[in-house]
């Protein structure tokens, strides 16, 4: 998902298709086209007018109406595009409905995905198609297995539930059994010789596969015997690499069975990589409060100050926020000021904010200048400096703590912060 963070940027795509999510129309009238990449922009032009003239059959004047335009507004954010991007494109357009009035105003959203989709249609239903987009969510983080014993090597790459093979190579190196006519130790050094070779090409291709892969979690090194140790033992991979080795896993096969067996026994390894991240993050905060480093803060007037003041390391933000950074000004004096409001009560809020009295002339009212989503506003702020933005799961006991006993929003600091 581009080069930003990658718990930054699975989060902005989590929180865009949960905003999509809540979107319905009065009727089958909402519009979701999928296109995958290398499709021809000329064909579903073609394919959008086919069905523009078919939405013509619709015996409902509304709903006919409606239909076709949003085909409209997806052909004129088609026509923005030369050719369809790397991972492909989706489009939606439609009539939302209003709890107010019925029938809202015609939106229209352009996606492209974070990862290459495989699929092209059009529907037209009452809510957005969004399933194959939720999917990436659970399948954006990669990686790299490794299958090695002394006879041959296989790369494969893991993302999802898919594990694709990249490269297989064999070894080339004898059996330990030597033949005839040579003396049992001269045998032995040849083969470690041919074996250190071949030790080097692998360590040079686990270099040329996954060095420059994106978003790499960790590689999983497997095999039927002692091989992957005495592998891993050598100075054979890459600098950069070596903390991506996660675990070592035995298999009764190598190639592509082996790839099976690694995958199959890393699922529950696999899935607390990410919390166990996590877990230290959140630990490494919660140090510095217990040990009164004065280098940790939280509360989101704190934590807003210490970015101010260009003194964040970190900055942790529970999944869970869900506020509103709102700016105010005073109708009669001009002053300004900002509230943060839970987005649950946010409609209620602002339409009672005229009730609000100024708190600098005690009696002009206020009026809402600007509303911004909270975690956007301190991403924003974080962006300014060299601040790292850490989203924290709240499916782990520290997860929880940070939104329960710290509001959610917390920092490590770069200096020491005296209160």
């Amino acid at each position: 998902m581009s080069d930003e963070n990658p718990s930054l940027a699975r989060f902005r795509f989590q929180r865009m298709l949960e905003m999509l999510e809540t979107k319905e129309g009065r009727g089958t009238e909402l519009i979701t086209v999928y296109i995958p990449p290398g499709k021809q922009l000329s064909e579903v032009m073609s394919d959008l007018r086919t069905e523009w003239g078919t939405a013509g059959n619709i015996k409902s004047k509304t709903t006919k109406k409606n239909v076709q335009d949003g085909l409209t507004k997806v052909m004129e954010q088609l026509k923005l595009f030369k050719t369809i991007p790397p991972t492909g494109l989706v489009l939606f357009a439609g009539t939302i409905a209003s709890e107010q009035h019925g029938v809202g105003d015609m939106e229209t959203y352009t996606v492209i995905p974070p990862d290459p989709i495989g699929i092209y249609y059009y529907r037209c239903e009452h809510r957005f198609i969004l399933d194959p987009l939720f999917e990436l969510l659970r399948t954006e983080d990669s990686y790299g297995i490794v299958i090695i014993d002394a006879k041959s090597a296989t790369f494969a790459m893991l993302k999802g539930k898919r594990a694709n093979i990249v490269k297989n190579i064999t070894s080339g190196v004898e059996g330990k059994t030597r033949a005839g006519g040579q003396s049992s130790r001269r045998y032995e050094r040849l083969r470690d010789m041919h074996l250190n070779e071949y030790y080097r090409r692998v360590g040079k291709y686990i270099t040329e596969i996954y060095l420059e892969v994106p978003n790499l979690k960790g590689i999983l090194v497997g095999g039927p015997g002692p091989t992957k140790e005495e592998f891993l033992k050598g100075d054979h991979i890459h600098y950069e690499l070596k903390d991506k080795i996660l675990t070592t896993v035995d298999t009764g096969y190598t190639g592509h069975e082996g790839v099976k067996e690694v995958v199959e026994r890393s699922k529950d390894f696999l899935k607390n990589v990410r919390f166990y991240e996590e877990r230290k993050i959140v630990q490494d905060f919660l140090y510095n409060i217990g040990q009164d480093t004065g280098l940790s803060t939280y509360g989101e007037r704190e934590v807003i100050q210490a970015l101010r003041s260009n003194n964040v390391r970190t900055l942790l933000i529970s999944e869970a926020v869900r506020r509103a950074f709102v700016r105010l000004q005073c109708r009669d004096c001009g002053a300004k000021e900002t509230r943060i409001v839970d987005l649950d009560e946010l409609g209620a809020w602002e339409e009672n904010v005229s009730d609000l009295k100024c708190i600098k002339c005690d009696n002009g009212s206020y009026e809402i200048m600007e509303r911004e989503d909270l975690i956007e506003h301190l991403v924003k702020l974080a962006e300014g400096t060299d601040a790292k933005v850490e989203i924290i799961s709240p499916e782990t006991e520290e997860g929880v703590m940070l939104i329960k006993s710290f509001g959610g929003l917390a920092a490590i600091l770069k200096y020491r912060q005296f209160r």
